[in-house]
């Protein structure tokens, strides 16, 4: 058997004012996890079912709520974000800025380079995957050349083939020997 929820009757009453003025769900929630197992003995595994987490996030919201740190304020525990990023994404901007206006005014972006500028600047080597992730973040893509070039004229390249005059004679394109004439 599980021991039975921690919080004393502050606590709850607390909970209570904040069920009422929850102004969002993770709030509300937050507030649940806290009332539901003093009020009516619910385990930590009954209570998440019942608000719609995981156990251990119910149990990361009770703590919280009961150190005084309400869902959705600034320093509360939430999911995503980058809790291990390298640099700041201001930083990130200064740092790929040579690397982009290079290759906006025409030259090429070669990520090797990228990722041996961004291991000296991080004191360690890291993956080419963070290399390529970096410049995603940023908006870069990679550009492919295109097929054909952008001013050909489709129409002149065809008459040329069909009004060119042929050089090699036609038995020189078959690779065989022309027959002498008799």
């Amino acid at each position: 058997m599980s021991r039975p929820a921690s919080g004393d009757a502050d606590v709850l009453k607390n909970a209570r004012t904040a069920i009422a003025a929850a102004q969002t769900v993770e709030q509300l929630r937050q507030a649940q996890a806290v009332v539901l197992p003093l009020d009516y003995g619910l385990s930590l595994a009954d209570t998440a079912q019942l608000i719609g987490v995981s156990p251990g996030w119910a149990c990361q919201l009770r703590r919280s709520f009961m150190h005084g740190q309400l869902a959705g304020a600034p320093g509360s525990p939430t999911a995503g974000g980058r809790k291990r990023q390298n640099m700041s994404l201001q930083e990130e901007r200064e740092f790929l800025a040579p690397f982009l206006a290079q290759a906006a005014s025409g030259g090429v972006l070669v990520v090797g380079q990228v990722k041996a500028a961004l291991d000296k600047r991080l004191g360690r080597e890291v993956a080419l995957a963070s290399a390529y992730n970096l410049l995603h973040r940023h908006d870069w893509r990679k550009l492919a050349p295109d097929k054909r070039h952008p001013q050909s004229d489709q129409l002149a390249q065809e008459e040329w083939k069909k009004n060119s005059p042929s050089v090699l004679p036609k038995s020189a394109k078959t690779g065989r020997k022309a027959k002498p004439s008799s």
